[in-house]
């Protein structure tokens, strides 16, 4: 089985918005060169959902691990990606496997990140 990874943004009118999700995604792939990896939006900028899978299908991969960078499990998350993969699943049948993996935003090591940066703003304002 050949995995590759899925990362899933909302996408924004400004390109200055995907530069956190650019570095993450190069990092990703400075760590993992070896993994077929695609950056997928859900509206106003490129690749789409579409688009980043066929991507990952051309490099062979047979499971695709889907990565939404949500903060929150919104409307977007239950509603919009469910049906997207539903979309992926139809268009390449039994060829590969999707995996829908919670959003960043349910990850303990995300939300220690976040708690830290914080506590690192008050530290520095307090030093002050």
């Amino acid at each position: 089985m050949k995995d590759g990874l899925l990362l899933f943004a909302h996408g924004a009118r400004d390109p200055a918005w995907a530069r956190p999700f650019e570095i993450v995604t190069e990092r990703l792939r400075a760590a993992r060169p070896d993994t077929p990896l695609a950056m997928a939006y859900l509206e106003f900028m490129s690749p789409d959902m579409d688009e980043a899978a066929a991507q990952l299908a051309a490099a062979g991969c047979t499971r695709v691990h889907v990565m939404p960078l949500f903060l929150g499990t919104g409307g977007h998350v239950r509603r919009d990606v469910p049906l997207l993969l539903d979309r992926l699943r139809q268009q390449h049948g039994d060829a590969i496997e999707w995996q829908l993996h919670a959003p960043l935003g349910d990850q303990d090591a995300v939300l220690q990140a976040i708690s830290q940066a914080c506590l690192s703003v008050l530290e520095q304002a307090f030093a002050e």
